[in-house]
């Protein structure tokens, strides 16, 4: 398994350029072929990396504390941040997540009090983060539930996530216009 660096100050993303004329490359986004994208991020190509990297462990509680100390590297949202306006509704934990979404890329930072929550979070923020604007706003994939962690999770803390991917979305299309 790769290892990758999740020390900057943004979550991070594998940006490895992708080749939108390579047949083999598969579908890819959230609805069919992979769209040309500046940084060359396809959300189907993101989806296996991140099935790969969870393919090791194998029951939910190896997964979950994968999750954890991943996310202890990825940045978390200052106390200056953690404000009302950035607080996601609908979860039982206390949750907050930021975002900057242009055209061309997104970022999201997200901080929760639970530390598989943030985890959970962490890979919402790396898995939508370096994704066009309008691509993030008009996807309806859950990768949480396409990786099989949503199973083990209680109804509410599922309910908490759709509210955060929905945030990201919300932030997205924001950015991206009234055409999303």
């Amino acid at each position: 398994i790769p290892k990758r660096d999740w020390s900057s100050d943004v979550c991070s993303s594998d940006l490895r350029p992708r080749s939108t004329t390579d047949p083999a490359a598969g579908a890819g986004g959230c609805g069919g072929a992979a769209p040309p994208h500046a940084a060359g991020v396809d959300l189907r190509e993101k989806l296996e990396d991140l099935r790969g990297e969870l393919d090791p462990f194998a029951d939910a509680h190896e997964r979950h504390s994968h999750l954890v100390d991943r996310a202890r590297r990825a940045p978390r949202l200052g106390p200056a941040e953690r404000t009302d306006a950035n607080r996601v509704p609908g979860c039982i934990s206390v949750v907050w997540l930021d975002g900057v979404a242009v055209a061309d890329g997104c970022t999201f930072r997200a901080h929760a009090d639970s530390p598989v929550v943030h985890g959970l979070l962490a890979l919402l923020c790396d898995f939508f983060s370096g994704v066009p604007a309008a691509e993030v706003a008009a996807c309806e994939l859950d990768p949480l539930a396409e990786l099989g962690i949503s199973r083990g999770l209680s109804p509410t803390r599922v309910n908490g996530l759709a509210s955060a991917r929905a945030r990201i979305r919300a932030i997205a299309r924001a950015a991206a216009g009234p055409a999303c």
